[in-house]
């Protein structure tokens, strides 16, 4: 908790210097800086013109391409409108809660660079295919762009919104699908990457503590980032074993826990609390996170490397299913709308649309409670 209020007294004050430093850039222009509640945007056309010839040269491809994320954004929709829906009856009907939407915040709830990285893949990978298909499309583009959305930097691609409203509708579902379609292809790339290629050469190596519940008897014995290794005598690779072995032990046993921490190996005996959910169990009170190692040396570039692919893969495939969540102005409600105006009367239209972005908002509220939670404490 306070951790949390660091880092947001951090971000705040950021922006409070942005806010005083910046008065002259809070009007919206063609090209150059803009500054507005904890959002700055850096508008330029430098590179439209890049966009263009790739859109245009290979407009066949980016067609096909676009058609084909239609069919996977319907198939989207209705995936993750019945998953959140589900997990929200869930949270519902007990008292277990599941979060069913986590946020997404580097340095908070993911790994800082890991997850900048990320985010910065996916935000280019999104904006970049809705750009292409356009100008395959030929819709013109009035500016690219950079972002910086409270501590989230993107970029976008701004197409004219007049010509976009004006095109065929098959031109403006190729256009809304293209983001996530770019998403989900960078994170099965990604995922072929890790598979094939790096997946090999690494091997799990331990149980690195990542947290300590406040109320745990490890707190008293354990540090963040010690490495475990062993516990009584067996070896630990895998946090598989790890909680195989913690599964078995009772409230009050004292187990031997050996450990690396900073290179040097430890042992301590620790007596067990008892399990929250079940008080006969032993409750060490950590958090454990996969250790893992190269096979073939040179740690500090294959880990790093693995890293970045996993969140890459990750923030990709979440936030290019989450993007197709039926409510306006998510792609996926945009897709749904038009599709909806396009064989409905416009009355009956609209109806459907409100009465998704109700639902949907409703269903967001419900599976996003239980992270809050969380963050809060």
């Amino acid at each position: 908790m306070v951790n949390l209020i660091t880092v947001l007294a951090v971000i705040v004050g950021f922006w409070g210097i942005l806010y005083l430093i910046g008065g002259a850039y809070r009007e919206e222009k063609e090209e150059g800086l803009q500054i507005d509640f904890f959002v700055a945007l850096w508008r330029t056309k430098r590179f439209v013109d890049f966009i263009d010839r790739v859109g245009t040269r290979f407009r066949n491809f980016w067609k096909g391409y676009s058609t084909l994320a239609i069919g996977l954004g319907f198939v989207g929709m209705a995936y993750v409108f019945y998953t959140l829906f589900t997990l929200a009856l869930q949270n519902l009907r007990t008292k277990v809660v599941t979060p069913g939407v986590q946020l997404v915040i580097p340095g908070v709830t993911i790994p800082l660079w890991y997850g900048l990285i990320g985010l910065i893949v996916v935000v280019f990978v999104h904006e970049l295919s809705h750009g292409f298909v356009a100008r395959a499309e030929n819709l013109p583009l009035k500016s690219v762009g950079l972002v910086l959305f409270f501590v989230i930097p993107g970029a976008f691609v701004e197409p004219d919104e007049e010509a976009l409203n004006k095109a065929p509708l098959l031109s403006r579902l190729r256009v809304y699908a293209a983001g996530s379609m770019g998403n989900i292809v960078t994170a099965i790339v990604t995922l072929l990457l890790l598979s094939f290629v790096l997946t090999p050469i690494i091997q799990p190596a331990g149980v690195e503590v990542s947290n300590l519940a406040e109320n745990g008897p490890a707190r008293d014995y354990l540090q963040k980032g010690d490495i475990i290794i062993g516990i009584n005598g067996h070896e630990i690779k895998a946090v598989e074993e790890f909680f195989d072995i913690m599964n078995k032990t009772s409230a009050g046993e004292i187990i031997e826990v050996e450990l690396l921490r900073n290179g040097n190996r430890l042992k301590f005996s620790i007596p067990l609390g008892s399990h929250p959910d079940n008080p006969e169990k032993g409750y060490l009170g950590v958090y454990p996170a996969q250790h893992i190692i190269s096979k073939v040396g040179f740690d500090n570039i294959v880990l790093p490397v693995s890293f970045s692919l996993y969140w890459i893969y990750i923030l990709n495939l979440g936030i290019g299913l989450m993007n197709l969540f039926p409510i306006v102005p998510l792609d996926g409600g945009k897709i749904l709308d038009e599709s909806l105006k396009a064989f409905l009367p416009s009355k009956v239209a609209k109806s459907i649309t409100y009465l998704f972005i109700g639902i949907g908002i409703f269903l967001l509220a419900v599976n996003l409670f239980p992270a809050l939670k969380g963050l809060l404490g």
